[in-house]
This record gives structure tokens, C-alpha cells and sequence, in this order.
């Protein structure tokens, strides 16, 4: 906990955000950090609550022990807490900008609508760390002589191989673009985390010997077969990035586009990157298209808007159903609640000119009479994804991976979250190809549960923690 009576005394704050009309110009993050005093005022406002369920498994999936490193820096011991920070959670600088704080939610003072403010807090030490030169590389002193190979560098696929690396294996880390971060970086905008963040984790992770493969579409470019060959195991940590279909007619029109594609391009040209190839993936598209010169942008929603405020007493510590308003939607979007989308309109040359709507009840079907259409030039849809890419590593296994085509037509790999096993010899998989589309903490906590049970694996014993 920080200071007994501070969830009395200190009121909560987060940090300040440029104003709307600036930040749209550019690309950057727009978040203003707040000054350290600032920070540990907040951290001294964690209460002895007794059950912290902010870390519990309603709050923190990879467990951060936030009341103990809101105590540390409260106090000032800012390289404490970034060690005990980083003994749970490999990328503290990645979640503190793009997680969506189930933890806050979890906070008991939630039950007052003012939790302590646990991701700025987070944000605040890693930041701090790197300041002060507290992150370096921690390589193995000694070696295993088995070598690894992890297929995919986004935050599954990163966490597993430092985790690897440091227990003392070889590690070779595949990744089919041309920089690491899988969807971390090209999934989601600068505005919400540049991508120096991430190539600073990989200069530590060179430092402590994982070797990075880049271009190297594996499945394709490089054979399964001789993957296992050349190494003792292989964990798949690919991306959910085939979307669901819409079922929507006039979608070959010019101007519909699944809407990840669209984010990566952005994100390529932000970073300069070949732009000839292709958690909030609608929020994003809508911060991205007012940075490129949007006039208007409506976001449509099937589901009824949800309510202001929500049970307290019925649903915390568990995330909550309620409106919540990202910084791109307060840029100026319009949101349409209860609203399906039936057809996208084009003109004779199949250029999209509008999308068809309708209002929906309850259950989601069309209320008759309701129709109209709404002008657009451009078309995204943001509907989730159904699992990873199906071209390359499941392509090339073919009939040896079991895969699970649950009702939602689902195409992940099936493997438990006790050892992560698949059923072919010498590959685990973890992340999002494992269990579907999920947060980037969610992704770090499978690729260090991965990393321990591949160890175990390899080793028989494993000092790696879950």
C-alpha cells in the first residue's frame, strides 16, 4: 500500500492529454507526463484494502503486485519497483499505454468511481527506469545448448524468447515483417504508442542473445519441417489477423476496407516503412482517419448504448459494461448506437458513395421503416478477427494441427494454458493464435507461461515463474 489515510486526502489524477484540435495534426503521443511528485501522490493513495483484487485474476492477467510497487515508488524507490514490476510483467512501458486497465476497475476504490490511477502509475516507472538506466540486458550466465525458436515478435512471441534467453537457451526469434512487434507495432497507432518503445526491447533482447529473423515468413518462406529440424522447440506466437467476414452486400465496392489494413498502412508510412503490403481496431481507425484530414467520421454500433454508470454493487470487481469515451471518439466522432449496417451503396463506376443502415431492437433485427443511408467515402469494418493467418504456418501443416472451429468459425490452435502444448511434436503456441484476439497483457502473460512450460520441457525442472 502508499500512505494509510492518501485515498482520504489525494484525489485521483491521471495525466492530461493535448488538446484535440493540436493532436490530430501529428502522429506522436499526445499524453502530457505527469512530474514524479505527481505520480507518487498517486501511488500514495492505495489503501490497505486487504483483498487486493487489482492483481487478482479479476484484475492484472500477468499479476502485477501493484500494491507493492504503488508502496515503492509512494516512497521513492523507483529501481525496486521497476524490479518488481518487471517479475511479472517483461513490457510494463507497452501496457502502460495501450492496456485498458481492468485493474483500475478492479481497484476497491472503484466501488467510488475513483481507483487509483494503477496504468499511469505503471507507465510512470518504466519511463523512469529507462531514465535512470535501471533496464540493461540480463544475459544468461550459463548456457542450456538447446535452442528455441519462436515464430512471431509480437508480445507473446517477445516475452517468450527474453524469458527463454535468460533461463539460457538459444533463442531464434522469426518474424515475417521487416521490424519486430507483430501488431504491437503495426496494429496500433503512434498516437497511442511510439514504436521507439519497442525497439528499445530489442536492443535488450539482442544484448541477451535472442537473434532476430526478419522477412522470414515461416510456413512459406521456411518450412515447418525444417524448423523442427534445426531446433529443440517451436512455439507459435502469430497475430489474430484474419478478419470476420461481414456478410454484407456491396463490400467490393472502392473504398470498403477491412479495417486493419488500413491501420497498417498508416503505421508503415509513419515509420517509413515499404507501404506496398498490407483491442481497439475501430477507436484507432477513427483517431487515424481524423489525422489524415477526415471532415466527418460516424461510428456505427450494433449493440444499445450502453448506461452512464454502472452497478457497482452487481458487477466490480469484473469489467464493467458502461460508455466509456476513447481519446480518439472525443476528437470529434459521432457514434451511432442500435444501428445495423444492411448494404454499402456505390455508383456505376463501384465507388462506394454511402452505407444503408437501419435501426435494430433488442435482439439485433432490422426495424422496419427505419432505413437510411449515410454519405461515405470510405468504409471500415471493425468487426473482430476469427484467428491467425491460415497461408503460412497452418498451411503448411496441414492435417498434423488440430485446430478449433468453434461456432464462431474460429481457426486458433488448440493447446491448454497449464503447458501449452500442441499436438505436433516440438510445437507450443501462445497468444492470440491460441486464444483468439486479445489485449497485449494477455499476450505477454501466455508467452511467459509458454516460456516456463518449454523450459520445464527441455530441462525437467524450471525456475522461470508462470
Amino acid at each position: 500500500m502508499g500512505k494509510v489515510t492518501g485515498f482520504m486526502e489525494i484525489d485521483r489524477q491521471v495525466a492530461k492529454y493535448q488538446p484535440a484540435s493540436d493532436r490530430i495534426r501529428h502522429f506522436r503521443e499526445f499524453t502530457i507526463p505527469m512530474s514524479d511528485a505527481e505520480v507518487q501522490k498517486q501511488a500514495a493513495r492505495c489503501m490497505d484494502c486487504g483483498i487486493p483484487y487489482c492483481h487478482g485474476p479479476t484484475g492484472c492477467p500477468v499479476h502485477n503486485q501493484i500494491p507493492d510497487w504503488n508502496d515503492l515508488v509512494y516512497n521513492g524507490n523507483w529501481e525496486e519497483a521497476i524490479r518488481n514490476l518487471h517479475s511479472t510483467n517483461n513490457f510494463p512501458e507497452f501496457t502502460g499505454r495501450v492496456c485498458p486497465a481492468p485493474c483500475e476497475e478492479a481497484c476497491t476504490l472503484n466501488l467510488e468511481d475513483t481507483p487509483v490511477s494503477i496504468k499511469t502509475v505503471e507507465q510512470a516507472i518504466a519511463d523512469k527506469a529507462y531514465e535512470m538506466g535501471y533496464i540493461v540486458p540480463q544475459p544468461a550466465t550459463v548456457k542450456t545448448g538447446k535452442k528455441v525458436a519462436v515464430i512471431g515478435s509480437g508480445p507473446a512471441g517477445m516475452a517468450a524468447a527474453q524469458q527463454l534467453a535468460r533461463a539460457g537457451h538459444e533463442v531464434h526469434l522469426y518474424e515475417r515483417e521487416s521490424k519486430a512487434g507483430g501488431l504491437l507495432r503495426y496494429g496500433i497507432p503512434d498516437f497511442k504508442m511510439e514504436k521507439n518503445f519497442i525497439d528499445r526491447r530489442v536492443d535488450q533482447m539482442r544484448g541477451e542473445g535472442v537473434t532476430f529473423h526478419y522477412g522470414v515468413n515461416v510456413g512459406a518462406d521456411k518450412p515447418m519441417d525444417e524448423m523442427f529440424a534445426e531446433h529443440d522447440a517451436v512455439l507459435y506466437c502469430g497475430g489474430s489477423e484474419t478478419p470476420r467476414d461481414a456478410g454484407i452486400p456491396g463490400v467490393e465496392f472502392a473504398g470498403v476496407h477491412d479495417a486493419m489494413p488500413y491501420l497498417v498502412q498508416q503505421n508503415r508510412r509513419v515509420g517509413r516503412e515499404n507501404i506496398d503490403s498490407g483491442g481497439d481496431t475501430a477507436s484507432d481507425c477513427v483517431g487515424t482517419a481524423f489525422r489524415q484530414g477526415a471532415v466527418k467520421v460516424t461510428q456505427l454500433d450494433i449493440r444499445p448504448q450502453p448506461p452512464e454508470k454502472e452497478d457497482k454493487l452487481a458487477v466490480w470487481p469484473f469489467w464493467a459494461t458502461k460508455m466509456r469515451t476513447s481519446s480518439s471518439q472525443a476528437e470529434g466522432a459521432v457514434r451511432e448506437f442500435q444501428v445495423g449496417t444492411l448494404e454499402f451503396v456505390g455508383d456505376e463506376d463501384g465507388v462506394l458513395t454511402g452505407v444503408k443502415c437501419c435501426q435494430v431492437d433488442e435482439r439485433r433485427r432490422p426495424i422496419a421503416g427505419t432505413e437510411f443511408i449515410i454519405k461515405a467515402d470510405l468504409a471500415f469494418i471493425a468487426i473482430g478477427f476469427r484467428g491467425p493467418a491460415t497461408d503460412s504456418v497452418l498451411k503448411d501443416l496441414g492435417d498434423k494441427l488440430a485446430i478449433n472451429t468453434d461456432k464462431r468459425g474460429s481457426s486458433n490452435v488448440i493447446a491448454d494454458d497449464r503447458d501449452y502444448k500442441t499436438s505436433v511434436d516440438k510445437l507450443w503456441t501462445a497468444g492470440d493464435v491460441r486464444r483468439g484476439q486479445s489485449l497485449v497483457v494477455w499476450a505477454i502473460r501466455e508467452g511467459r507461461q509458454a516460456a516456463r512450460a518449454i523450459d520445464e520441457a527441455l530441462m525437467g525442472v524450471t525456475t522461470l515463474p508462470r
